[in-house]
């Protein structure tokens, strides 16, 4: 993984510094809170209902093990034991004092972390397939490239200030495990006809207020000109795009209201007066960061052991954690385990700080010393030996982190809502937890398959759920909390947008209603349908004469 060098270092150490400075002479009223507000959030620090929450970026998703344990550090001394990782990879601290910030930064900035750029109306985190360097389905590493922009859009001063934020997210492999079409900006590395590998170019993608699909702009960019062309479509953004309303400021709102062929045509015609300037990336650039992301020494290492045969066949609760997390590996003898975050009854994406250090603990013994962070607010051990397996499931199941259900109905993506939010109009953490308890029994998850459940506590949509198989928004109604439903919504390559059930229901209701929607699949499903599956053959129709009949 890429390793910061001395003028990385150097930033974070003086941002730190700045940022010191600034808390010290707000906490002696020398700023007032309008004056603080946009300094603390470029450093990624918001006030929210209780108290500050510090959001530090985990670039895509890639951690080292003295990373975590810094994380965990912080969770410590800092805040009360605990952090939550979000569905941009990122970790949050939901319980910081103003005054012990600047301490937090500075732990942070010795593991090479930071806040910085994960607010504002700036470039953000920009993330990457978890997969990414070890999927067997892949054409190269794509944090290469994720890195290359991030070097590139640190504290650029052209977009350090654009009309709304802005979200990157890339991938190289046919399968979309990083939810691409509903960032900003996608790319997706492919070979065109001759064999030449460059990407694909999508722009306009969002949740929100009002979702949207990213749409292809480019088929085709050679790999050299990812930058200028990046720059191009963020000219044309900071040019065109509203400053006058913050509902209709993403470029998603730009590329609706313009279309995209015309909105292509702009970007195109921006490009031709940069893209043979001095951001053209050079080969030697990318083999020096390339070299950064070398796989590890692995070893011949055997695919199977007699120890874990007699285990997949005797325990069933391995043959199921076997099934659900637990991945083909690029490099023969080795595997990917995903370290579920959900237990029944637990916050989705939710890691005490002893998790943390037993979790790098793993990642030393047997994972290179590496951790991956999922959008769906899991982690992965990228690099586990398939003759160690059945220690590291012990091991991760001793501390309530090897529950078999990654990508079934109690994997569920959910932001803190109420619980901590103020933007948010429903608490999303107590139905998660509910329906994770509901769905406790493993017989019953495994049968019902893949089942992607996905809960806002606003129409920010930072669970979602607009691209769940089940999606759950939070609203308010007379001061009562209601969950408005979608079905069909789906992140992968075709994705969709969910569509609305018909009216919110009540708090009290929410997980009967999705308890019903399950068993209407179940009773309507064939052979190996997923509930998405069966789904789109019968619509929305069923579903919906089922919930709403009278009592």
């Amino acid at each position: 993984m890429y390793s910061y060098d001395e003028y990385d270092q150097k930033l974070l150490d003086q941002r730190v510094a700045q940022f010191r400075d600034q808390v010290r002479r707000r906490i002696a009223g020398e700023l007032t809170e309008e004056q603080f507000r946009p300094l603390r959030l470029r450093n990624g620090l918001y006030l929210q209902l209780h108290a500050y929450m510090l959001r530090v970026s985990v670039p895509y998703g890639t951690l080292s093990s003295r990373q975590l344990r810094g994380l965990g550090h912080v969770a410590r001394h800092y805040d009360r034991g605990f952090g939550h990782f979000t569905t941009r990879t990122n970790m949050q601290f939901h319980w910081m004092k103003l005054e012990h910030v600047p301490d937090a930064l500075a732990d942070l900035a010795k593991v090479q972390l930071h806040g910085i750029q994960t607010s504002g109306n700036s470039l953000r985190n920009v993330t990457a397939d978890h997969l990414a360097g070890v999927a067997p389905d892949e054409i190269e590493d794509p944090r290469i490239w994720c890195e290359i922009i991030r070097q590139w859009g640190a504290l650029h001063p052209e977009f350090s200030y654009l009309p709304r934020k802005f979200k990157i997210c890339i991938i190289a492999a046919p399968h979309d495990r990083a939810a691409l079409r509903i960032h900003d900006l996608a790319l997706r590395l492919h070979r065109n006809e001759a064999g030449e590998t460059g990407f694909e170019v999508m722009v306009g993608g969002g949740l929100g207020r009002t979702p949207f699909l990213a749409k292809t702009i480019r088929e085709f960019l050679p790999k050299r000109h990812l930058l200028s062309y990046l720059e191009a479509v963020l000219r044309v953004y900071n040019q065109l795009g509203r400053r006058d309303n913050l509902w209709k400021a993403r470029i998603k709102i730009l590329v609706h209201e313009l279309g995209v062929q015309k909105f292509t045509e702009l970007v195109e015609a921006e490009w031709q007066d940069v893209k043979d300037g001095p951001v053209e990336v050079s080969e030697a650039e990318v083999a020096r960061i390339a070299a950064q992301f070398s796989p590890p020494n692995y070893e011949d290492a055997p695919t199977f052991t007699r120890e874990f045969d007699e285990l997949r066949l005797n325990d069933l609760g391995f043959a199921r954690w076997l099934r659900t997390n637990v991945g083909g590996h690029k490099q023969p003898g080795y595997a990917i385990v995903t370290v579920s975050l959900k237990p029944p009854g637990g916050t989705p994406g939710d890691i005490t700080a002893e998790q943390m250090d037993a979790v790098a603990d793993l990642a030393d013994r047997y994972s290179f010393s590496e951790i991956r962070v999922t959008h769906a607010q899991n982690l992965v051990l990228p690099h586990v030996r398939r003759a160690d397996l059945p220690v590291v499931w012990r091991a991760l199941a001793a501390l309530g982190l090897a529950t078999p259900n990654i990508g079934l109905a109690s994997d569920i993506i959910c932001c803190p809502g109420l619980d901590y939010c103020s933007l948010a109009n429903a608490r999303s953490i107590p139905i998660a937890r509910r329906l994770t308890e509901r769905f406790d029994d493993l017989s019953r998850l495994h049968d019902l398959g893949e089942l992607k459940i996905k809960i806002s506590g606003c129409i920010n949509a930072c669970g979602h759920h607009h691209v769940g198989h089940i999606g759950i928004l939070g609203v308010d109604k007379n001061g009562e909390e209601y969950y408005q439903v979608t079905l069909g919504g789906s992140e992968d390559l075709n994705g969709a947008l969910g569509t609305i059930l018909g009216p919110a229901i009540h708090a009290d209701r929410i997980v009967e209603a999705v308890e019903t929607l399950i068993e209407i699949y179940v009773a309507l499903r064939r052979d190996g349908e997923r509930f998405l599956d069966t789904y789109r053959r019968v619509g929305l129709a069923p579903f919906k004469e089922r919930i709403y009949a009278p009592a």
